[in-house]
């Protein structure tokens, strides 16, 4: 179970750092603000989008740890942006590869942060794999 929280956790903090340069790269920045709001809220996420959200959340855990340790010995600030970018990309694309969009992703995080029973149905689904 504790491996569980762990994951869940890297992947909340992994869809977090992803959020804002992904949310940066939108052009109307007026459009963010309700498509944030009207997407944090909602937990009515079907099977197959929190099954998506588990098998890419495996992957950007992964993706996580690598880019950490990369980040660590990273030299200067610019080096260190240049990884988080990478990682950012990387992350973005596994997202999309699963069927979900980054926003969708968030807020299926988000959701699981406050409900527990919608953590455990996703922990669930990762256990069955």
């Amino acid at each position: 179970m504790q491996r569980m929280t762990a994951l869940f956790s890297a992947v909340l903090l992994s869809a977090g750092v992803m959020a804002a340069p992904a949310m940066a790269q939108d052009t109307d920045a007026q459009t963010q603000q309700p498509q944030a709001q009207s997407a944090a809220p909602a937990t009515d996420f079907s099977d197959e989008q929190l099954q998506q959200f588990a098998d890419a959340s495996q992957e950007i855990a992964a993706i996580s740890q690598e880019y950490s340790d990369k980040l660590q010995s990273a030299d200067d600030e610019s080096a260190k942006q240049e990884v988080r970018m990478e990682a950012n990309d990387k992350m973005v694309a596994v997202v999309e590869d699963s069927g979900l969009d980054v926003e969708t992703f968030n807020a299926i995080g988000q959701a699981i942060q406050q409900d527990p029973q919608l953590m455990q149905r996703v922990q669930g689904m990762v256990a069955d794999q």
